[in-house]
């Protein structure tokens, strides 16, 4: 007998490997699932313009990485002291110009370079509705909580989804790795600010564009992140407090289902192993020179050794 109708990721004939690199843009959830990612020690570069919920941002985003364009001081504007950019999340925020444009720089510099490296794209997108900043006329990705009247919001158009799904294909083809594989996520999260009708109009806009725009692309994939959260987990347990955001028991539950269809057998070996030194790595003594802690460590240190043995890349690096 069957108590709720389970949502499975279709699997992939191509896998991830322990060498492959992710870049991975988008919502809040798209930070989630790197994190995880960076656990196990796998090549991930998340969000280098911070967190963007819209297609059409994110298309921008990847444009800009694409292209290597730096920011320069007239693309910046000031509020509350501090110099902001208005295609970027407000972490780049800082009261000196010269700041906020070298982290923006840095950011777009590391983001560029791993791209032309990437073999997979993970793109979470979060809302179909989208702020223009009127005083110059400029879509943005983020409002800075810069008041309203300064804002006009409203949904983007069919086109404007679709159109912005194509560039940012045309995009990563060109930039990254032949045959690149682009992953096409919804975050699960609900804009609830938007209203509850308006979001899951929102959120079926992303839906249908995205199947629109990658049908008969078999480099392109869509993972049904927002289905498996609505329909396979429907019970309030697998929120947070906020009974907005999924819970830590959910998003792994999401990130296992994603990992049996698109790592390899030695990727999920892989994973697996980094997770256990990690919580290992979470013990804490009062007595550091006691010979069992002493003892404890050196094993520790001796299974990280043997993972650094399996790959090329650099782990564990602060421990």
């Amino acid at each position: 007998m069957k108590f709720r109708t389970e949502v499975d990721i279709k699997e992939s004939q191509k896998k991830i490997g322990v060498e492959d690199k992710i870049f991975s843009i988008g919502s809040c959830f798209a930070s989630e699932m790197s994190d995880l990612l960076k656990q196990g020690q796998l090549q991930t570069v998340n969000n280098p313009f911070g967190t963007i919920f819209n297609p059409f941002s994110i298309s921008d985003s990847i444009k800009r990485l694409h292209d290597a364009e730096f920011y320069h001081e007239e693309e910046l504007i000031t509020f509350n002291d501090e110099f902001i950019s208005l295609d970027h999340h407000s972490s780049f925020d800082t009261r000196y110009i010269h700041q906020t444009l070298a982290k923006i720089n840095a950011d777009l510099e590391k983001g560029n370079s791993f791209l032309q490296n990437s073999n997979w794209v993970i793109i979470t997108y979060g809302s179909s509705f989208i702020y223009e900043f009127v005083p110059k006329q400029k879509l943005v990705a983020n409002c800075h909580k810069i008041p309203q009247k300064f804002f006009e919001k409203r949904l983007l158009t069919h086109q404007e989804l679709t159109d912005s799904i194509y560039n940012t294909i045309l995009n990563l083809n060109d930039i990254c790795k032949d045959n690149v594989q682009i992953l096409f996520t919804v975050s699960p999260v609900r804009h609830t600010k938007d209203g509850m009708i308006e979001n899951q109009l929102s959120k079926s806009k992303l839906i249908t564009a995205i199947h629109e725009m990658i049908e008969g692309l078999d480099y392109c994939h869509y993972l049904p992140i927002y289905e498996i959260l609505m329909d396979d987990l429907r019970d309030y347990r697998f929120y947070k407090e906020d009974m907005i955001h999924p819970s830590n028991q959910a998003v792994n539950y999401i990130f296992e289902k994603f990992g049996n269809a698109y790592f390899s057998e030695e990727t999920k070996d892989f994973i697996k192993e980094n997770f256990k030194i990690n919580q290992a790595l979470e013990h804490r003594t009062s007595d550091e020179k006691d010979p069992k802690y002493i003892e404890f460590k050196e094993k520790l240190n001796q299974k990280i050794e043997i993972q650094r043995q399996k790959v090329k890349h650099k782990i564990f690096l602060n421990d």
